[in-house]
Protein backbone atom coordinates (compact mmCIF):
# COMPACT_ATOMS: atom_id res chain seq x y z
CA UNK A 1 0.00 0.00 0.00
CA UNK A 2 1.56 3.42 -1.10
CA UNK A 3 0.77 5.99 1.35
CA UNK A 4 -0.59 9.55 0.45
CA UNK A 5 1.72 12.27 0.41
CA UNK A 6 1.72 16.43 0.30
CA UNK A 7 3.58 18.68 -2.50
CA UNK A 8 6.66 19.97 -1.50
CA UNK A 9 5.88 23.48 -1.82
CA UNK A 10 9.10 26.15 -0.29
CA UNK A 11 8.16 29.04 1.63
CA UNK A 12 10.53 31.73 0.10
CA UNK A 13 9.37 35.07 0.46
CA UNK A 14 9.01 35.61 -3.78
CA UNK A 15 5.42 33.92 -3.40
CA UNK A 16 4.17 36.55 -1.40
CA UNK A 17 4.90 39.10 -4.41
CA UNK A 18 3.77 36.48 -7.14
CA UNK A 19 0.67 35.70 -4.93
CA UNK A 20 0.14 39.68 -4.88
CA UNK A 21 0.92 40.17 -9.03
CA UNK A 22 -1.45 37.48 -10.04
CA UNK A 23 -4.49 37.42 -7.58
CA UNK A 24 -4.55 41.58 -6.47
CA UNK A 25 -2.88 42.84 -9.82
CA UNK A 26 -4.27 45.90 -9.57
CA UNK A 27 -3.87 47.11 -5.91
CA UNK A 28 -1.25 50.23 -5.81
CA UNK A 29 2.08 50.67 -3.52
CA UNK A 30 2.51 54.15 -3.50
CA UNK A 31 5.34 56.47 -1.80
CA UNK A 32 4.93 59.65 -0.27
CA UNK A 33 7.97 62.25 -1.21
CA UNK A 34 8.72 65.60 0.51
CA UNK A 35 7.69 67.77 -2.76
CA UNK A 36 4.11 66.58 -2.11
CA UNK A 37 4.46 64.17 -5.22
CA UNK A 38 3.62 60.48 -4.73
CA UNK A 39 4.38 57.95 -7.02
CA UNK A 40 2.27 54.79 -7.68
CA UNK A 41 2.56 51.40 -9.11
CA UNK A 42 0.76 48.12 -9.25
CA UNK A 43 1.83 44.80 -7.72
CA UNK A 44 2.34 43.53 -11.24
CA UNK A 45 4.41 46.73 -12.19
CA UNK A 46 6.38 46.16 -8.85
CA UNK A 47 7.21 42.49 -9.31
CA UNK A 48 8.06 42.92 -13.32
CA UNK A 49 10.50 45.88 -11.78
CA UNK A 50 12.32 44.06 -8.69
CA UNK A 51 12.71 41.04 -11.26
CA UNK A 52 14.96 43.26 -13.45
CA UNK A 53 16.73 44.09 -10.24
CA UNK A 54 17.50 40.43 -10.30
CA UNK A 55 18.63 40.28 -13.50
CA UNK A 56 20.88 43.22 -12.85
CA UNK A 57 22.15 41.47 -10.14
CA UNK A 58 22.76 38.79 -11.78
CA UNK A 59 24.97 40.49 -14.42
CA UNK A 60 27.10 42.31 -11.38
CA UNK A 61 27.72 38.78 -10.66
CA UNK A 62 25.83 38.71 -6.82
CA UNK A 63 25.18 34.87 -6.11
CA UNK A 64 22.70 32.81 -3.85
CA UNK A 65 24.01 33.88 -0.59
CA UNK A 66 25.96 36.87 -1.10
CA UNK A 67 24.42 39.81 1.11
CA UNK A 68 23.59 43.27 -1.08
CA UNK A 69 22.95 46.02 1.26
CA UNK A 70 20.59 48.69 0.84
CA UNK A 71 20.90 52.53 2.69
CA UNK A 72 17.26 53.89 1.45
CA UNK A 73 14.03 54.89 3.12
CA UNK A 74 10.31 53.73 2.73
CA UNK A 75 10.08 53.64 -0.84
CA UNK A 76 8.73 51.57 -3.84
CA UNK A 77 12.56 51.41 -5.18
CA UNK A 78 13.22 50.07 -1.85
CA UNK A 79 10.47 47.41 -1.85
CA UNK A 80 11.57 45.95 -5.30
CA UNK A 81 15.20 45.88 -4.38
CA UNK A 82 14.09 43.74 -1.63
CA UNK A 83 12.35 41.58 -3.92
CA UNK A 84 14.72 41.75 -6.29
CA UNK A 85 17.49 40.34 -3.84
CA UNK A 86 15.43 37.80 -1.99
CA UNK A 87 14.06 36.45 -4.62
CA UNK A 88 17.44 35.36 -6.45
CA UNK A 89 18.40 34.05 -2.74
CA UNK A 90 20.48 36.57 -1.89
CA UNK A 91 20.53 38.70 1.23
CA UNK A 92 19.50 42.35 1.49
CA UNK A 93 21.37 43.96 4.53
CA UNK A 94 19.45 46.77 5.57
CA UNK A 95 21.38 49.44 7.07
CA UNK A 96 19.97 52.51 9.06
CA UNK A 97 20.67 55.78 7.72
CA UNK A 98 19.96 57.84 11.41
CA UNK A 99 23.42 56.05 12.09
CA UNK A 100 26.81 57.26 11.53
CA UNK A 101 28.99 57.06 8.38
CA UNK A 102 31.70 54.87 11.09
CA UNK A 103 29.39 52.58 12.56
CA UNK A 104 27.27 51.93 8.90
CA UNK A 105 30.78 51.05 7.58
CA UNK A 106 31.74 48.65 10.84
CA UNK A 107 28.38 47.14 10.05
CA UNK A 108 29.33 46.21 5.48
CA UNK A 109 32.70 45.06 7.01
CA UNK A 110 30.96 42.31 9.35
CA UNK A 111 28.22 41.57 5.86
CA UNK A 112 31.34 41.68 3.37
CA UNK A 113 28.44 43.50 1.15
CA UNK A 114 29.39 44.45 -2.42
CA UNK A 115 26.48 45.88 -3.68
CA UNK A 116 24.99 48.81 -1.78
CA UNK A 117 21.87 50.14 -2.83
CA UNK A 118 21.13 54.21 -1.84
CA UNK A 119 18.03 56.29 -1.58
CA UNK A 120 19.47 59.80 -3.53
CA UNK A 121 19.24 62.11 -0.57
CA UNK A 122 21.72 59.80 1.42
CA UNK A 123 24.17 59.80 -1.42
CA UNK A 124 26.35 62.34 0.91
CA UNK A 125 26.02 60.08 3.64
CA UNK A 126 27.03 57.26 1.26
CA UNK A 127 30.28 58.52 0.04
CA UNK A 128 31.44 59.03 3.28
CA UNK A 129 30.54 54.98 4.44
CA UNK A 130 32.03 54.24 1.35
CA UNK A 131 35.16 55.88 2.35
CA UNK A 132 35.97 53.38 5.00
CA UNK A 133 34.00 50.57 3.65
CA UNK A 134 36.44 49.75 1.03
CA UNK A 135 34.38 46.54 -0.05
CA UNK A 136 31.70 48.23 -1.98
CA UNK A 137 32.62 47.65 -5.84
CA UNK A 138 29.07 49.33 -6.68
CA UNK A 139 26.33 51.76 -5.56
CA UNK A 140 23.45 52.06 -7.23
CA UNK A 141 21.30 55.25 -6.74
CA UNK A 142 17.60 55.16 -6.59
CA UNK A 143 14.83 57.88 -6.86
CA UNK A 144 17.32 60.53 -7.79
CA UNK A 145 14.25 63.12 -8.79
CA UNK A 146 13.72 63.59 -5.69
CA UNK A 147 16.96 64.69 -4.67
CA UNK A 148 18.25 68.34 -4.93
CA UNK A 149 21.50 67.34 -6.07
CA UNK A 150 23.24 63.81 -6.61
CA UNK A 151 27.02 64.18 -6.78
CA UNK A 152 27.97 60.98 -8.44
CA UNK A 153 31.46 62.14 -8.98
CA UNK A 154 32.03 61.70 -5.04
CA UNK A 155 30.73 58.21 -5.38
CA UNK A 156 33.06 55.89 -6.95
CA UNK A 157 31.49 53.61 -9.12
CA UNK A 158 27.96 54.87 -8.74
CA UNK A 159 25.35 54.84 -11.56
CA UNK A 160 21.68 55.54 -11.56
CA UNK A 161 19.33 52.30 -11.25
CA UNK A 162 16.55 53.62 -13.12
CA UNK A 163 19.54 53.65 -16.38
CA UNK A 164 20.26 50.13 -15.89
CA UNK A 165 16.69 48.58 -15.37
CA UNK A 166 15.96 47.60 -19.20
CA UNK A 167 12.97 46.15 -20.80
CA UNK A 168 15.06 43.43 -22.35
CA UNK A 169 16.43 41.27 -19.35
CA UNK A 170 16.58 37.70 -18.18
CA UNK A 171 13.63 36.61 -16.71
CA UNK A 172 15.66 34.46 -14.38
CA UNK A 173 13.36 32.20 -11.74
CA UNK A 174 12.91 33.23 -8.14
CA UNK A 175 13.07 30.88 -5.35
CA UNK A 176 14.68 28.16 -6.77
CA UNK A 177 16.52 27.47 -3.12
CA UNK A 178 15.50 25.79 -0.27
CA UNK A 179 13.03 27.62 2.16
CA UNK A 180 15.85 27.59 5.15
CA UNK A 181 18.53 29.80 2.74
CA UNK A 182 19.41 33.45 4.73
CA UNK A 183 17.14 36.78 2.76
CA UNK A 184 17.50 39.48 5.39
CA UNK A 185 20.20 40.66 7.70
CA UNK A 186 19.52 43.47 10.56
CA UNK A 187 21.74 44.44 13.23
CA UNK A 188 20.54 45.40 16.55
CA UNK A 189 20.59 48.82 17.87
CA UNK A 190 24.02 48.04 19.58
CA UNK A 191 22.78 49.75 22.87
CA UNK A 192 25.21 47.27 24.98
CA UNK A 193 28.34 46.39 23.20
CA UNK A 194 28.98 46.12 19.53
CA UNK A 195 25.38 45.84 17.65
CA UNK A 196 24.84 41.87 16.27
CA UNK A 197 23.36 40.73 13.45
CA UNK A 198 20.81 39.20 12.65
CA UNK A 199 19.90 36.73 9.75
CA UNK A 200 16.25 35.98 8.76
CA UNK A 201 15.61 32.92 6.69
CA UNK A 202 12.64 32.95 3.91
CA UNK A 203 11.39 30.29 6.10
CA UNK A 204 11.33 32.35 9.39
CA UNK A 205 9.73 35.53 7.84
CA UNK A 206 7.17 33.63 5.62
CA UNK A 207 5.83 31.93 8.78
CA UNK A 208 5.94 35.85 10.19
CA UNK A 209 4.23 37.06 7.97
CA UNK A 210 1.00 34.47 8.41
CA UNK A 211 1.45 35.10 12.12
CA UNK A 212 1.29 39.05 11.71
CA UNK A 213 -2.25 38.22 9.46
CA UNK A 214 -3.93 36.34 11.99
CA UNK A 215 -7.21 38.53 13.20
CA UNK A 216 -6.24 38.66 16.38
CA UNK A 217 -2.65 40.50 15.19
CA UNK A 218 -2.89 42.96 12.33
CA UNK A 219 -6.05 41.42 10.76
CA UNK A 220 -5.09 42.70 7.39
CA UNK A 221 -7.03 42.23 4.45
CA UNK A 222 -7.36 43.09 0.90
CA UNK A 223 -9.61 45.73 1.78
CA UNK A 224 -6.96 46.96 3.94
CA UNK A 225 -5.02 50.57 3.55
CA UNK A 226 -1.54 49.93 5.64
CA UNK A 227 0.72 52.76 6.27
CA UNK A 228 4.15 51.25 7.90
CA UNK A 229 6.18 54.46 9.27
CA UNK A 230 8.68 52.09 10.85
CA UNK A 231 11.45 52.00 8.66
CA UNK A 232 12.11 48.98 6.20
CA UNK A 233 15.75 48.85 7.79
CA UNK A 234 14.23 48.52 11.30
CA UNK A 235 13.55 44.83 11.67
CA UNK A 236 11.68 44.68 8.07
CA UNK A 237 9.52 47.53 8.70
CA UNK A 238 7.47 44.68 11.49
CA UNK A 239 7.39 42.70 7.71
CA UNK A 240 4.36 44.34 6.63
CA UNK A 241 6.42 44.58 2.64
CA UNK A 242 5.84 41.24 2.99
CA UNK A 243 2.17 41.22 4.80
CA UNK A 244 0.72 43.52 1.92
CA UNK A 245 1.40 41.51 -1.30
CA UNK A 246 0.13 38.17 0.45
CA UNK A 247 -3.23 39.85 1.17
CA UNK A 248 -3.66 42.33 -1.53
CA UNK A 249 -3.63 45.27 0.42
CA UNK A 250 -2.69 48.48 -0.99
CA UNK A 251 0.74 49.83 0.78
CA UNK A 252 1.44 53.87 1.36
CA UNK A 253 5.22 54.13 1.86
CA UNK A 254 5.79 57.89 3.63
CA UNK A 255 9.36 58.44 1.92
CA UNK A 256 11.88 59.77 4.32
CA UNK A 257 9.94 62.66 5.75
CA UNK A 258 7.61 61.09 9.29
CA UNK A 259 6.40 64.37 10.74
CA UNK A 260 3.20 64.48 12.31
CA UNK A 261 1.52 67.31 9.27
CA UNK A 262 2.38 64.88 6.40
CA UNK A 263 1.47 61.64 7.99
CA UNK A 264 -1.88 63.23 8.68
CA UNK A 265 -2.45 64.28 5.77
CA UNK A 266 -1.25 61.19 4.18
CA UNK A 267 -3.68 58.87 6.09
CA UNK A 268 -6.47 61.29 4.80
CA UNK A 269 -5.78 61.75 1.17
CA UNK A 270 -4.86 57.87 0.76
CA UNK A 271 -7.41 56.42 3.00
CA UNK A 272 -5.05 54.30 5.68
CA UNK A 273 -6.95 52.34 7.49
CA UNK A 274 -4.26 50.69 9.65
CA UNK A 275 -1.09 52.38 10.37
CA UNK A 276 1.93 50.67 12.34
CA UNK A 277 4.82 53.15 14.03
CA UNK A 278 6.39 54.02 17.54
CA UNK A 279 4.71 55.87 20.41
CA UNK A 280 6.57 59.65 18.80
CA UNK A 281 5.46 59.11 15.85
CA UNK A 282 1.48 58.99 17.05
CA UNK A 283 2.14 61.85 18.89
CA UNK A 284 3.39 64.19 16.53
CA UNK A 285 0.44 62.94 14.09
CA UNK A 286 -2.14 63.57 16.86
CA UNK A 287 -0.90 66.85 18.50
CA UNK A 288 -1.03 68.02 14.71
CA UNK A 289 -4.66 66.79 14.35
CA UNK A 290 -5.89 68.12 17.60
CA UNK A 291 -4.41 71.62 16.47
CA UNK A 292 -5.85 71.73 13.17
CA UNK A 293 -9.10 69.78 13.67
CA UNK A 294 -8.83 67.03 11.46
CA UNK A 295 -10.47 64.53 11.20
CA UNK A 296 -8.93 60.67 10.25
CA UNK A 297 -12.08 58.87 8.85
CA UNK A 298 -10.70 56.06 7.47
CA UNK A 299 -8.24 55.01 10.25
CA UNK A 300 -9.85 52.27 12.06
CA UNK A 301 -6.27 50.69 13.32
CA UNK A 302 -2.70 52.18 14.91
CA UNK A 303 -0.01 49.52 15.89
CA UNK A 304 2.33 50.50 18.34
CA UNK A 305 5.28 49.08 19.54
CA UNK A 306 8.91 49.54 20.17
CA UNK A 307 8.44 51.96 23.33
CA UNK A 308 5.35 51.66 25.98
CA UNK A 309 2.55 54.04 24.29
CA UNK A 310 1.33 56.29 27.56
CA UNK A 311 -2.41 55.18 28.52
CA UNK A 312 -3.42 59.05 28.02
CA UNK A 313 -1.63 59.03 24.44
CA UNK A 314 -3.99 55.70 23.91
CA UNK A 315 -7.12 57.78 25.20
CA UNK A 316 -7.23 60.88 22.46
CA UNK A 317 -6.70 58.19 19.63
CA UNK A 318 -9.14 56.08 20.83
CA UNK A 319 -11.43 58.88 21.69
CA UNK A 320 -11.91 59.39 18.21
CA UNK A 321 -13.13 55.52 17.58
CA UNK A 322 -9.78 54.42 16.22
CA UNK A 323 -8.56 50.75 17.93
CA UNK A 324 -4.95 50.88 18.95
CA UNK A 325 -2.70 47.96 19.39
CA UNK A 326 0.19 47.96 21.73
CA UNK A 327 2.53 44.73 20.60
CA UNK A 328 6.05 43.63 21.70
CA UNK A 329 9.09 42.61 20.14
CA UNK A 330 12.35 42.53 18.57
CA UNK A 331 14.91 42.41 15.55
CA UNK A 332 15.71 39.16 17.10
CA UNK A 333 11.89 37.86 16.22
CA UNK A 334 11.77 39.03 13.00
CA UNK A 335 10.40 41.36 15.01
CA UNK A 336 6.73 40.49 15.97
CA UNK A 337 5.98 39.15 19.57
CA UNK A 338 2.98 39.77 20.80
CA UNK A 339 0.14 41.54 20.22
CA UNK A 340 -2.86 42.98 21.93
CA UNK A 341 -6.00 41.35 19.85
CA UNK A 342 -8.86 44.31 18.07
CA UNK A 343 -11.34 44.68 20.92
CA UNK A 344 -10.19 42.68 23.09
CA UNK A 345 -10.45 43.92 26.88
CA UNK A 346 -7.11 45.11 28.10
CA UNK A 347 -5.31 47.47 30.54
CA UNK A 348 -3.80 50.04 28.35
CA UNK A 349 -0.24 49.26 29.20
CA UNK A 350 -0.63 45.03 27.69
CA UNK A 351 1.80 44.12 25.05
CA UNK A 352 -1.11 41.52 24.22
CA UNK A 353 -0.57 37.77 23.89
CA UNK A 354 1.62 35.49 21.44
CA UNK A 355 0.23 34.00 18.24
CA UNK A 356 0.98 30.80 17.25
CA UNK A 357 4.55 30.57 16.35
CA UNK A 358 5.93 32.12 19.06
CA UNK A 359 5.94 31.15 23.07
CA UNK A 360 7.10 32.64 26.29
CA UNK A 361 8.64 31.91 29.66
CA UNK A 362 9.51 33.88 32.49
CA UNK A 363 12.67 32.84 34.40
CA UNK A 364 14.78 33.81 37.07
CA UNK A 365 17.91 35.91 37.24
CA UNK A 366 19.57 32.48 36.12
CA UNK A 367 17.11 31.66 33.54
CA UNK A 368 15.63 28.91 35.56
CA UNK A 369 12.03 28.92 34.50
CA UNK A 370 9.75 30.66 37.28
CA UNK A 371 7.32 27.81 39.41
CA UNK A 372 4.65 30.07 38.67
CA UNK A 373 4.41 31.67 35.25
CA UNK A 374 1.50 34.01 36.34
CA UNK A 375 1.02 36.90 38.20
CA UNK A 376 4.87 37.27 38.71
CA UNK A 377 7.89 39.75 37.21
CA UNK A 378 10.75 37.78 35.71
CA UNK A 379 13.14 37.53 32.96
CA UNK A 380 11.51 37.10 29.81
CA UNK A 381 12.32 34.60 27.47
CA UNK A 382 11.30 33.23 24.39
CA UNK A 383 10.93 30.88 21.17
CA UNK A 384 9.30 30.36 18.20
CA UNK A 385 10.08 29.70 14.29
CA UNK A 386 11.00 33.11 13.71
CA UNK A 387 13.37 33.72 16.79
CA UNK A 388 16.94 33.85 16.21
CA UNK A 389 19.49 31.47 17.65
CA UNK A 390 22.63 32.35 16.64
CA UNK A 391 23.55 36.13 15.62
CA UNK A 392 25.42 36.86 12.36
CA UNK A 393 29.15 35.66 12.27
CA UNK A 394 29.46 34.34 15.71
CA UNK A 395 29.88 30.59 16.96
CA UNK A 396 28.26 30.37 19.86
CA UNK A 397 24.03 30.39 20.27
CA UNK A 398 22.54 32.63 21.14
CA UNK A 399 19.85 31.05 22.74
CA UNK A 400 19.80 28.31 25.92
CA UNK A 401 17.98 25.07 25.93
CA UNK A 402 15.99 26.02 22.94
CA UNK A 403 14.58 29.55 24.62
CA UNK A 404 16.35 33.20 23.92
CA UNK A 405 16.80 35.53 26.82
CA UNK A 406 15.45 38.94 25.87
CA UNK A 407 16.73 41.09 27.94
CA UNK A 408 12.83 42.38 28.61
CA UNK A 409 11.62 42.09 32.82
CA UNK A 410 7.46 41.07 32.17
CA UNK A 411 4.88 39.08 34.43
CA UNK A 412 1.61 37.14 32.80
CA UNK A 413 -1.83 37.98 33.84
CA UNK A 414 -3.78 35.07 34.92
CA UNK A 415 -5.32 35.77 30.64
CA UNK A 416 -1.80 35.33 29.27
CA UNK A 417 -1.62 39.34 28.56
CA UNK A 418 2.02 40.66 28.79
CA UNK A 419 3.34 43.53 30.64
CA UNK A 420 6.93 44.97 30.11
CA UNK A 421 7.94 45.41 33.03
CA UNK A 422 11.05 47.21 32.19
CA UNK A 423 14.84 46.03 30.49
CA UNK A 424 17.29 44.67 32.91
CA UNK A 425 20.06 46.45 31.77
CA UNK A 426 17.91 49.92 32.85
CA UNK A 427 17.52 49.26 36.78
CA UNK A 428 18.58 50.96 39.16
CA UNK A 429 20.57 50.00 42.37
CA UNK A 430 19.99 52.14 45.49
CA UNK A 431 20.99 50.73 48.38
CA UNK A 432 21.17 46.95 47.62
CA UNK A 433 17.17 47.51 46.12
CA UNK A 434 16.08 47.66 42.46
CA UNK A 435 14.25 50.86 41.24
CA UNK A 436 12.16 50.14 37.75
CA UNK A 437 12.77 53.42 35.83
CA UNK A 438 9.88 52.14 33.52
CA UNK A 439 7.37 52.60 36.64
CA UNK A 440 8.66 56.28 37.08
CA UNK A 441 8.47 57.56 32.93
CA UNK A 442 4.88 55.97 32.66
CA UNK A 443 3.40 57.89 35.98
CA UNK A 444 5.52 60.65 35.21
CA UNK A 445 4.59 61.05 31.04
CA UNK A 446 0.98 61.23 31.97
CA UNK A 447 1.12 64.70 33.13
CA UNK A 448 -0.29 66.28 29.63
CA UNK A 449 2.42 68.81 29.83
CA UNK A 450 5.14 66.48 29.32
CA UNK A 451 5.65 65.19 26.33
CA UNK A 452 8.63 62.35 26.81
CA UNK A 453 10.19 61.32 30.30
CA UNK A 454 13.56 59.22 30.97
CA UNK A 455 14.68 58.40 34.11
CA UNK A 456 18.94 56.93 34.38
CA UNK A 457 20.72 55.62 37.51
CA UNK A 458 23.30 58.69 38.69
CA UNK A 459 25.96 57.54 40.96
CA UNK A 460 25.86 58.08 44.49
CA UNK A 461 28.34 58.09 47.20
CA UNK A 462 25.72 56.86 49.97
CA UNK A 463 22.94 54.44 48.06
CA UNK A 464 25.16 53.46 45.03
CA UNK A 465 22.78 54.81 42.62
CA UNK A 466 19.88 57.01 42.53
CA UNK A 467 17.06 57.75 40.16
CA UNK A 468 17.62 61.30 37.82
CA UNK A 469 14.49 62.15 35.69
CA UNK A 470 14.96 64.01 32.54
CA UNK A 471 11.48 65.81 31.04
CA UNK A 472 11.14 67.20 27.86
CA UNK A 473 7.47 69.26 28.35
CA UNK A 474 5.18 69.86 25.43
CA UNK A 475 4.17 73.17 23.31
CA UNK A 476 6.92 75.47 25.90
CA UNK A 477 5.14 74.22 28.95
CA UNK A 478 6.81 73.91 32.26
CA UNK A 479 6.01 72.42 35.82
CA UNK A 480 7.79 72.58 38.83
CA UNK A 481 9.45 69.70 40.79
CA UNK A 482 6.46 68.97 43.34
CA UNK A 483 3.89 68.69 40.30
CA UNK A 484 6.32 66.53 37.91
CA UNK A 485 6.43 63.89 40.99
CA UNK A 486 2.99 64.96 42.85
CA UNK A 487 1.73 61.52 40.37
CA UNK A 488 4.55 59.34 41.91
CA UNK A 489 3.08 59.68 45.55
CA UNK A 490 1.56 56.77 46.86
CA UNK A 491 2.02 54.95 43.59
CA UNK A 492 5.80 53.84 43.66
CA UNK A 493 7.74 53.65 47.05
CA UNK A 494 8.90 56.65 48.33
CA UNK A 495 12.98 56.24 47.79
CA UNK A 496 12.22 55.60 44.01
CA UNK A 497 11.20 59.29 43.68
CA UNK A 498 14.40 60.99 41.85
CA UNK A 499 16.01 63.13 44.11
CA UNK A 500 17.13 65.59 40.72
CA UNK A 501 15.46 66.92 37.78
CA UNK A 502 16.89 67.61 34.36
CA UNK A 503 14.65 69.82 32.02
CA UNK A 504 15.77 68.89 28.21
CA UNK A 505 14.13 71.14 25.30
CA UNK A 506 14.02 67.76 23.58
CA UNK A 507 15.18 64.17 24.23
CA UNK A 508 17.70 62.71 22.17
CA UNK A 509 15.82 59.67 20.10
CA UNK A 510 17.81 56.37 18.95
CA UNK A 511 18.04 55.46 15.52
CA UNK A 512 14.37 53.46 16.13
CA UNK A 513 12.53 55.97 17.65
CA UNK A 514 13.00 55.18 20.75
CA UNK A 515 14.75 57.22 23.64
CA UNK A 516 18.19 57.22 23.71
CA UNK A 517 19.06 56.31 27.35
CA UNK A 518 22.82 55.10 26.23
CA UNK A 519 23.26 58.60 25.57
CA UNK A 520 21.75 60.27 28.27
CA UNK A 521 23.83 58.21 30.62
CA UNK A 522 26.93 59.69 28.45
CA UNK A 523 25.84 62.77 29.30
CA UNK A 524 24.01 63.08 32.84
CA UNK A 525 24.83 60.20 34.57
CA UNK A 526 27.90 61.56 35.83
CA UNK A 527 27.38 64.88 36.29
CA UNK A 528 26.37 66.64 39.39
CA UNK A 529 22.80 68.18 38.60
CA UNK A 530 21.32 70.75 41.01
CA UNK A 531 17.49 69.62 42.34
CA UNK A 532 15.34 71.52 40.02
Amino acid sequence: MIDGSIQDYALTLDKLLDHGAKWHSGKEVVTAYADGSTSRINYVGLRDRAKRVTALLRKLGVSQGDRVATLCWNTQAHMECWYGIMGMGAVCHTLNPRLTAEQIAWMLGQSEAEILFVSADLSPLASQVVEQAKGIRKILVLDPEQADSVNLDALPSAQYLEELLTDDYEDLPWGAFPETTPCGLCFTSGTTGDPKGVTYTHRGNFLHTLRQLQADVSGMTSHDVVLPVVPMFHASAWGLPFSAPATGAKLVFPGRHTDGERLAHLIVEEGVTIAVGVPTVWLGVFDYADEAGLELPSLKSVMVGGAPMHPALMKRIEDRGICVQTTWGMTELSPLGTAAPPGDARSPDTAGRPAIGIDLMLADSTGNPLEEQRSHEGHLWVRGTSVVDRYFGQTEPASQNGWFPTGDLARLNEDGQLFITGRAKDLIKSGGEWINPTEIETLVSGLPEVALAAVIGQPDEKWGERPLLLVEFRNGSDLSDEALLEPLKGQVPSWWIPDDIVRLNEIPLAPTGKIDKQRLRGIYSTLEVAGG
